[in-house]
């Protein structure tokens, strides 16, 4: 099962298995995995469920849904959903990205090949240009794009009518969007991580349409391993069929699944190479902080920019690293994780004192 989003991320992170980003290969790769309905979807139950309803009654009226706002974290399936949605409603699909309107003619041009009850998909929404973000907004609320002739003081506006569609927007950082367009969509709904027990229905699906039997040992390991995102799941899993294939016995089983996933370095709860080096670095050459970002970037041999937006996040979020005034600090679990002994005047899952 494919939940992916279409935000590529930096190179640096595309380079990490761990990635929540996917480039186009990999998307390319994962398009057979995509659920095609709400029922096949699996997690987000609270906003698979208020979405049913939205498409359920405007079918029912015959009408287009309201545009509809997804956020959340890359790799959740915003993009995913955004196609079922299409497909819930037996509508053409159109799809682009804020990055790729940088005037208000590119977005012109794409609302004007709309036909009715269309959906048109743009994916990292926050991205959008300024003139286009405007455009927008009275296409999104009155379905019309003013479409401006001749230039300078000659310059005129005709009104062109747009037939009714419905947009769907993604976004990673929804605190980025303006609010007049936040306010246009008429349903929003927040993506959140996955649970293991969900992704583990995530990688069974997915075997199964890979056409390779995994056993649930496996699946459960895979699934704790995956950072709660549905795309790391999947790409771990076919990085287990790779060496079962290669170097095991054809059997997906936990043999399999932790010697595959020792080979590319991910941890029992998925930290790779670079998330182990930086609380390593932390606690053993730093006593446990407080550190600067560059200090500590410089120590494992990465940019500070790496080290701050592609490994900091997820070991945040575990609760391994903290982020003070006076810079980063290691938290007892990330002592606990290493196999090192905390200083004493740490408590499980609190931060040492400077």
């Amino acid at each position: 099962m494919d939940y992916s989003d279409t935000g590529s991320g930096s190179a640096g992170e595309r380079s990490r298995i761990v990635a929540p980003s996917a480039d186009e290969i990999e998307r390319a790769a994962e398009a057979a995995l995509r659920p095609k309905r709400l029922d096949d979807f699996v997690g987000q139950r609270v906003v698979r469920d208020q979405l049913s309803l939205v498409l359920q009654a405007a079918v029912a009226r015959g009408n287009p849904p309201d545009h509809v706002l997804l956020s959340g974290p890359p790799g959740l399936g915003k993009t995913t959903l955004a196609m079922i949605i299409a497909g819930e409603l037996e509508a053409h699909m159109r799809l682009t990205s804020g990055p790729a309107i940088q005037h208000a003619g590119d977005l012109a041009a794409v609302l004007s090949s709309l036909e009715e009850g269309d959906v048109l998909f743009i994916d990292e929404i926050h991205r959008l240009a300024r003139p286009a973000e405007e455009l927008l907004y009275v296409a999104m609320e009155d379905f019309r794009v003013d479409v401006i002739v001749g230039k300078g003081a000659g310059a005129s506006a005709i009104p062109l009518a747009l037939p009714r569609f419905t947009v769907v927007g993604a976004t990673t950082r929804s605190g980025l969007l303006p609010a007049p367009l936040r306010d246009r969509f008429g349903f929003t709904g927040h993506m959140d991580y996955y649970s293991p027990e969900e992704l583990e229905r995530v990688i069974l699906r997915s075997s199964g349409l890979l056409g390779v039997h995994l056993e649930h040992a496996a699946a459960h390991e895979i699934a704790g391993r995956s950072r709660g995102t549905p795309r790391i799941a999947n790409r771990l899993l076919r990085r287990v069929r790779d060496w079962a294939q290669v170097r095991g016995d054809g059997r997906l089983d936990l043999h399999a699944a932790r010697s595959a996933l020792e080979v590319y370095e991910v941890d029992p709860i998925g930290l790779d190479r670079l998330d182990r080096a930086v609380l390593t670095a932390l606690c053993t050459r730093f006593g446990g902080g407080p550190v600067g970002l560059s200090t500590l970037a410089m120590t494992v041999g990465e940019e500070a920019e790496t080290v701050e937006t592609v490994a900091e996040p997820y070991l945040v979020r575990e609760g391994l690293i903290g982020r003070t005034p006076r810079g980063r600090v290691a938290t007892s679990a990330a002592w606990e994780h290493l196999g090192l002994t905390p200083p004493a005047q740490s408590s499980p899952g609190t931060l040492p004192e400077p």
